[in-house]
């Protein structure tokens, strides 16, 4: 069954599952769903794309949120063992965290609109150990922007194809097949100087512990141990004693008259 009689058949709740299992990590088509419900919807309306935009947009925030859960958890020792299991090899980790390193929480919010950082920006950034606060203003405005964008513009397309026919039809589908095209590609020839970056700055297998967090050179100032105090009653430098004046040396003449 295509994700054409998915729709048809489920509605929402195929936008809500694809979406949300996408988005915690495993490489499913959520964002072909939404977009194949908003051409539906414009083209039969028997789906609101209201709904279908509030539906996308939660499943996206829960599902990342999941994904961010997880990688905290478990961490790069659980990616390097499943995480070929769901096409996230090596060479992907290192261009995720050679990423998160460089541009941090944008990975998040742009990462919704690119097909590999989308399905595992939110693993990564729960490896990466991002504050989740940070993360989840991130994660959720992208959502909600990226799919209030993809639903909309998708309704609208459906729209406008119920009203054209003919060669019309086809012209249309094949622009958008040769859009989609280019975009693949230069998505290709983008990762591919990604992963010659990544792998210039970690060279080699990545380890299971998770990266450390470079500190400023205060908390370095901060993090040295003080030197050791003298006893009580004792001076730290020492000091020269003077000779006492001796009583007992011989009395001074007097001078006489």
């Amino acid at each position: 069954m295509n994700i054409s009689n998915l729709i048809a058949s489920y509605g929402y709740w195929t936008v809500f599952v694809l979406v949300a299992v996408e988005s915690l990590g495993i490489p499913l088509p959520g964002e072909t769903a939404l977009i194949t419900a908003g051409i539906y919807a414009g083209h039969t309306h028997r789906l609101s794309p209201w709904l279908i935009f509030a539906v996308a947009a939660a499943a996206a925030i829960i599902g990342d949120n999941i994904g961010y859960w997880i990688g905290d958890k478990g961490g790069y020792r659980l990616a390097l063992r499943y995480g070929p299991k769901v096409r996230l090899d090596e060479r992907k980790l290192k261009i995720g965290r050679y990423l998160f390193d460089t541009h941090g929480g944008k990975v998040v919010f742009f990462g919704r609109f690119v097909s590999v950082l989308r399905t595992y920006a939110a693993f990564l950034a729960g490896t990466s150990k991002m504050r989740w606060r940070w993360f989840f203003i991130a994660n959720a405005s992208g959502g909600i922007i990226w799919a209030g964008i993809y639903t909309f513009a998708a309704y609208f397309a459906g729209h406008m194809l119920q009203q054209v026919s003919g060669i019309l039809d086809w012209v249309l589908i094949g622009v958008a097949v040769v859009a989609i095209a280019a975009i693949v590609v230069l998505i290709r020839r983008e990762t591919d100087r990604l992963a010659v970056r990544a792998e210039a700055r970690y060279p080699g297998p990545l380890s299971a512990a998770p990266p450390k967090t470079p500190q400023s050179p205060r908390a370095d100032a901060g993090s040295k141990v003080p030197p050791p105090r003298p006893p009580a009653g004792r001076s730290p430098h020492p000091t020269t004693r003077r000779p006492a004046a001796n009583s007992s040396g011989p009395p001074q003449r007097q001078r006489r008259n």
